[in-house]
């Protein structure tokens, strides 16, 4: 079969415009072209029809860019795309089922999405997509605003602790290439049983284990500090109080 852009678009159930956007982006291959008209064939369908699976369930462009090309790189990179896939394949929401299920206002989202603190952007019309965990994070961030937490500071602290996650979720990730994939591909083993496991399994168990400490080490920071401001200010019930509560709901680091 062949189509023009339209007709591809309507195979797909994608926008003329959103179809040019994953071409601009170099996740779709160009057309044939056949003077002024581009022909579009079943290699692009399948190719877009893979590519809104991913987007649905709310891998990045990047992401995306990376699983499809896997089919030209090693095993073991192969196997832990596979695990990365694996790992987030949760169901996804859009904006409004988010809201609706957390019962947060829809304008609060808009502001954090707004703020650049939505992860999951798919560009091109197609908005963002939440999961299961974003809704309980949602219905937390309500929480504290029942409480009086103003959102404009919230975002704000927000904004700064999603740049350095990022900046130490990178250097993280630098550290798992030199110290786990790199080994491997310098072994020669990349493409054995074995040697490609080995980098699925290694990110399967990390990723738990880095998740709870980094978890751990941010509540043991705040509940530390906050404390250490209640002895200064605060009545000795209140003291109490916190300290009852903080035994209580400590993060647990299991392996």
């Amino acid at each position: 079969m062949e189509w023009d852009v339209s007709g591809l678009a309507g195979q797909t159930g994608l926008s003329v415009d959103t179809v040019r956007y994953y071409q601009s982006q170099g996740l779709l291959h160009p057309p044939e072209k056949r003077g002024r008209r581009a022909v579009y064939y079943d290699t692009h369908r399948e190719r877009l029809e893979r590519i809104r699976t991913l987007a649905a369930r709310g891998f990045s462009l990047k992401a995306i860019s990376a699983l499809l090309e896997a089919g030209d790189a090693s095993e073991s990179d192969r196997r832990l795309l596979a695990a990365i896939e694996r790992e987030t394949g949760e169901a996804r929401f859009d904006a409004e089922e988010l809201a609706e299920r957390a019962q947060v206002p829809r304008a609060v989202l808009a502001a954090v999405e707004r703020a650049g603190l939505a992860e999951g952007e798919v560009g091109a019309g197609d908005g963002s997509s939440f999961t299961e965990s974003d809704v309980r994070v949602a219905a937390g961030a309500a929480r504290l605003l029942r409480y009086g937490f103003p959102i404009g500071r919230l975002i704000t602290l927000a904004v700064k602790h999603d740049r350095a996650v990022r900046k130490t979720v990178d250097g993280a990730i630098e550290l798992f290439d030199q110290s786990v994939r790199k080994p491997i591909k310098t072994s020669g083993d990349e493409d054995s049983e074995a040697g490609s496991d080995a980098v699925a399994d290694a990110f399967r168990d990390l990723l738990p284990v880095v998740t709870a400490l980094v978890a751990h080490h941010f509540q043991r920071v705040l509940v530390n500090r906050a404390l250490r401001r209640l002895k200064r200010s605060g009545t000795k019930r209140e003291l109490e109080a916190a300290l009852e509560a903080t035994s209580r709901n400590r993060v647990g680091v299991r392996f």
